[in-house]
């Protein structure tokens, strides 16, 4: 056994070497499977990539801007009313309850854009002057819907701007303006009843549109 052996040495460690080398092999690549390869065999750039849901982006809710709005005049239900921008001397006037069955609805610009701090006016029908909504600030509407943001200046105004005042005539813008040129500058809005004919019924509609500088 022993000569056996000997004679058979060589193919012996070949053997050993064979079977030794056979188990690392497996131990260390056969049960491991490659670092760059996926579970399913394909590469591992050609795995499928998730897709991102696109961010939705909501739009910011607006929010309506509240105004108030002086109504007076032939209206069924005169007062401040609230508004929104964006509505119109109609929408307002209706929720006064309408004109009375006295106004002059031919001097109203029913279409006009209503402001922050307006007065709306309607006029009796015939009454003297051009009688039109009125803008933040007490300033009368003019002919052709440009508006003054200021109130008329007694002292200042000329006879075409006078007219624009409610009651207001050409014979009573004639006497205003006679008025300060004889009795000088008006000294308060309230001298105003001192003009013939301009009582305190007719200084109400005007007191809130005439200034005195």
């Amino acid at each position: 056994m022993k000569d056996w052996f000997i004679q058979h040495k060589l193919f012996v460690i070949i053997a050993v070497v064979i079977v030794l080398g056979g188990g690392y092999y497996f131990y260390f690549y056969a049960a491991t499977p490659p670092a760059n390869t996926s579970l399913n065999g394909m590469e591992p750039s050609a795995a499928p990539k998730a897709v991102e849901k696109p961010v939705q982006q909501t739009q910011p809710v607006k929010q309506e801007v509240s105004i108030m709005v002086d109504v007076k005049g032939q209206i069924k239900h005169p007062g401040v009313y609230q508004s929104s921008v964006g509505e119109r001397v109609i929408d307002v006037i209706g929720r006064a309850g309408g004109v009375t069955k006295n106004a002059d609805e031919s001097q109203v610009n029913f279409a006009q854009h209503v402001q922050d701090e307006m007065v709306i006016y309607i006029p009796a029908k015939g009454e003297e002057g051009l009688v039109a909504p009125v803008t933040a600030e007490g300033g009368a509407a003019a002919p052709g819907g440009n508006t003054n943001n200021a109130k008329i200046d007694l002292n200042k105004a000329d006879a075409t701007e006078l007219q624009t005042l409610p009651g207001i005539g050409q014979a009573k813008a004639a006497a205003i303006i006679d008025y300060r040129e004889k009795s000088g500058s008006f000294k308060t809005i309230e001298d105003l009843k001192n003009i013939s004919g301009i009582g305190d019924k007719t200084f109400e509609k005007l007191k809130d549109l005439i200034t005195v500088h």
